[in-house]
């Protein structure tokens, strides 16, 4: 493996850990949320983000190889679901400049980008 395959593979394990988490933490914020406009962006996000982040992960996974480790730490959802999507969106814009750059993988990215923008979006201008 070479050493940028490896920073690669560290970077996406990690950023597969940390959405397919978000999911779960997601699906927390929505099921102790006592705003139905929170609740609908909320259950939206989670029951997307999983198969988007999958794409992700299959893609990658066919342009380089299995990730077979993936770490245990991640990320905590914050009671405010608005927080929430803020930190996760500073994280996807951070990480992705050390994810392959190839244009497909970028584009996967990119959704999963949008997702988590529209429902941060959704939280602040629907109560």
């Amino acid at each position: 493996m070479t050493n940028e395959t490896d920073n690669h593979y560290k970077s996406a394990a990690n950023f597969i850990a940390t959405l397919l988490h978000s999911g779960t933490n997601s699906h927390f914020l929505h099921l102790k949320s006592r705003s139905y406009a929170q609740h609908v962006a909320l259950g939206e996000y989670y029951s997307k983000i999983i198969d988007l982040v999958d794409a992700w992960a299959e893609a990658y996974q066919g342009c380089y190889m299995i990730i077979a480790e993936y770490p245990n730490t991640f990320h905590v959802a914050k009671d405010d679901p608005v927080e929430y999507m803020e930190m996760l969106s500073e994280y996807v814009e951070k990480i992705r400049k050390t994810l392959p750059e190839e244009s497909q993988l970028q584009q996967l990215v990119d959704n999963i980008a949008e997702l988590i923008y529209t429902t941060a979006y959704k939280l602040r201008a629907f109560k």
